[in-house]
């Protein structure tokens, strides 16, 4: 009973909604600024070589093979370095 007063059962779903909202609040921050200061425009991301583009005159089909590769290389990575410090 003194757990259920305290919270404790809900404290690792309190700090992980915790740590998201602020996961969130700092990509969003990074893609505010990015985009005020075009600092986008000098990433190549979705032009890269491999990038899949079919366009004819009335059909246009992107995927971004070369990108969604990388982006999940640095993601796995980001993610892993972020998963180690807070097992910590």
């Amino acid at each position: 009973m003194q757990n259920r007063r305290k919270g404790g059962y809900l404290m690792p779903a309190v700090r992980i909604f915790l740590i998201l909202g602020i996961v969130f609040i700092v990509i969003s921050g990074i893609l505010y600024l990015g985009v005020r200061f075009n600092l986008f425009e000098r990433i190549p991301l979705g032009r890269l070589p491999g990038d899949v583009r079919i366009q004819t005159e009335n059909f246009t089909c992107f995927f971004p093979l070369a990108t969604s590769i990388i982006l999940s290389i640095v993601l796995t990575i980001l993610l892993n370095i972020i998963i180690r410090f807070l097992n910590r």
